[in-house]
């Protein structure tokens, strides 16, 4: 994928370029974005520039044969970790993931789990897919060049996973690259967050970025029902939330609804620049809420992934969040 192709972002864009053509590129570089945010389109096209042998323009030329690899996924020294189930590999997954990356690389978590066929399990960065990268890095490179580890959700990685990657991403080999993709920075263990460069990848604006409104209809009809100081309306909102489904579906709604608190905070604090795409719902509940919310919201969205997660039944989940949030409107 060229720059050319990637929706916005251009201050991370740029950036990008001015780290290829300096020579001067982190060795880990950490890309947040909301779920589904354009951060992997992104890291490939920066990935595509570093490895071009005929970039100009600020570009890469997309017709070497680097490019060409890059663009089908197929390139043998750039690796992904995927987040899958405990015992599982990344690389025994490689077909189903180069398919949705073609088809659809704005990808979100929840379709990355339908398309890998664990939608319905709790998915992991186990450290087996850690031992199997190192070993990976310890051997040369195929083509001479840089090796890049592309490593998509750090923040579901085991602790022992992540101790052992530990060392590998704060002193990597010569020309090795790794670009970490998260969705909640704050859960990505401390040690390796403050070993990269992280950038905040701003999204598309939602006319343009494929939205889900199932979740956002939901958010709505919660956020409502809470503003009116509506108790009954509130419940009723969270049966319906909770009636999502599946496990996937209902932690995917977590995290959807803590992008726009998110959002909410970041418009609460007069951040405008960094909350350009929020709507005009957001701006409203900006208005109406207190500007202690939407920071204890986040934290009982946490805490409701986190319940789900260990498969909590979801109407008690649920159901004890939206009476958390009566409280804190």
């Amino acid at each position: 994928m060229k720059f050319a192709q990637v929706q916005g972002n251009a201050g991370v864009v740029s950036a990008f370029v001015g780290m290829v053509d300096s020579g001067r590129i982190p060795h880990a570089i950490l890309l947040h974005e909301d779920d589904g945010g354009g951060a992997f389109p992104l890291a490939m096209a920066f990935l595509q520039y570093l490895y071009c042998g005929n970039r100009g323009d600020s570009d890469s030329c997309g017709l070497c044969p680097g490019c060409n690899k890059i663009e089908k996924f197929i390139h043998p020294d750039i690796h992904f970790i995927l987040p899958l189930t405990a015992s599982a590999s990344s690389s025994a997954f490689i077909g189903q993931f180069r398919e949705l990356a073609r088809t659809n690389p704005c990808f979100t978590e929840e379709e990355l789990g339908e398309a890998l066929g664990i939608e319905a399990k709790s998915s992991v960065i186990a450290v087996s897919q850690a031992k199997e990268i190192i070993q990976t890095l310890s051997l040369s490179a195929l083509e001479g060049g840089y090796r890049a580890v592309v490593i998509y959700l750090p923040e579901k990685m085991n602790a022992e996973a992540a101790n052992r990657l530990l060392k590998i991403i704060e002193e990597p080999p010569a020309r090795t690259q790794f670009v970490l993709i998260t969705h909640a920075p704050e859960k990505v263990m401390q040690t390796i967050a403050s070993r990269c460069q992280r950038i905040r990848v701003v999204p598309p604006k939602r006319g343009i970025r494929k939205a889900n409104e199932t979740y956002e209809q939901l958010l709505e009809a919660l956020m409502e029902a809470l503003i009116s100081r509506n108790l009954l309306q509130v419940l009723e909102a969270a049966d319906s939330i909770a009636a999502l489904p599946s496990r996937e579906n209902a932690k995917a709604f977590c995290k959807f609804a803590a992008g726009s608190m998110r959002t909410v905070f970041l418009l609460q604090q007069g951040l405008e620049s960094l909350a350009t795409d929020a709507t005009e719902s957001e701006r409203n509940w900006a208005s109406a809420c207190k500007k202690t919310f939407a920071r204890e919201t986040l934290a009982s969205l946490g805490r409701a992934h986190k319940y789900i997660e260990r498969n909590v039944n979801q109407k008690i989940v649920f159901a004890d969040m939206a009476c958390r949030l009566f409280n804190k409107i």
